[in-house]
């Protein structure tokens, strides 16, 4: 790879992480509502003293440009996101960090699942375009792409949770639980991932057929694949090891782009299931104008998508070497 081509990408990536980190200090100091008075909320008897001490404490009482603005990227560039206003002053990465893990781990498996079961959908049935098989498959994948998460999330809770009982309707873990082995606790975590894994891998499927089968199509016409099948190769070799492998090109942006979405996808779903991710941070946050949180949270969301997508350049530009010039 070229070094200036990775120089460009990664000068425009740095760039837009600031640009992203400028507005986020922007747009929540924007917002309606009084820190100290969010802070000091539950404390009775509250004087004036106590509000400006708590000001201070904060950083709350000096002038927003330059100085709230300088100190802002200091912090967030060592890492220090602020505090919370809700956790009673608990720093925001180690709120952030208590619950990114079940986020990862629901949206990663997710994420894995979808790209298998959608790739190989996809490829089968471009591959067989035109067929029964095609027109099935590629109007469940319409069907799915265009469910919402929270919708397929209720679905899925009412029948297999409320109706048939078979998995457990909220949380990650059973509240109260007594676990005799690790392997029960594992066994109690996999029966609550079941329902929102399946959610996660069957709302993002019909996006990765859609965009596989296209490519596929697409590819069928070049003069590559012909010769492949003129030379009498069979159809499972010729898909395999001439159509699929340049097909793949049009999915790795949708790819890094679906990872660094996580996030957003995480709020919905993971309100219908309980899940204690990132999701139902956010809305916690919302819910108690908790503003630190909600920037660590915002800024989190929006540096994966650009990292996901210089992730998606460098792949692209490796697979296939004419975007480098």
């Amino acid at each position: 790879m070229k070094v200036g081509y990775l120089g460009r990408r990664l000068a425009s990536a740095f760039v837009t992480i600031l640009l992203i980190a400028l507005i986020n200090f922007l747009l929540f100091r924007a917002m309606p509502g009084s820190p100290e008075r969010i802070l000091m909320r539950n404390t009775p008897n509250v004087t004036e003293e106590m509000k400006q001490a708590a000001r201070v404490r904060w950083g709350l009482d000096k002038p927003v440009f330059p100085d709230q603005l300088i100190a802002y990227f200091q912090s967030t560039a060592r890492g220090d996101l602020g505090f919370s206003f809700a956790a009673r002053g608990a720093p925001v990465l180690d709120v952030i960090s208590a619950r990114i893990w079940p986020t990862i781990i629901l949206f990663g498996l997710g994420e894995l699942l979808a790209i298998i079961g959608g790739l190989a959908l996809g490829a089968y049935t471009g591959w067989k375009r035109g067929g029964w098989v095609d027109q099935v498959g590629n109007g469940v994948s319409l069907v799915l792409y265009a469910t919402p998460y929270f919708l397929l999330g209720m679905a899925f809770l009412l029948i297999f949770g409320l109706a048939l009982r078979w998995f457990p309707t909220y949380g990650m873990l059973t509240a109260g639980a007594q676990y005799h082995s690790i392997w029960d606790r594992a066994a109690d975590f996999g029966s609550h991932l079941v329902l929102p894994l399946v959610v996660v891998a069957i709302g993002l499927i019909g996006q990765y057929a859609i965009i596989m089968r296209s490519s596929i199509i697409e590819t069928l016409s070049e003069e590559y694949v012909t010769t492949a099948r003129a030379m009498g190769l069979r159809d499972s070799r010729v898909l395999r090891h001439h159509a699929l492998p340049n097909a793949l090109l049009p999915t790795v942006s949708l790819i890094a782009i679906n990872l660094g979405y996580i996030v957003a996808g995480a709020i919905t779903l993971e309100v219908v299931f309980n899940w204690p991710g990132l999701g139902t941070l956010t809305v916690e946050a919302l819910t108690a104008r908790d503003y630190p949180v909600l920037q660590g949270v915002f800024l989190l969301l929006c540096v994966s998508v650009v990292l996901a997508n210089l992730a998606a350049d460098l792949v692209y530009a490796m697979l296939d070497p004419r975007v480098r010039t």
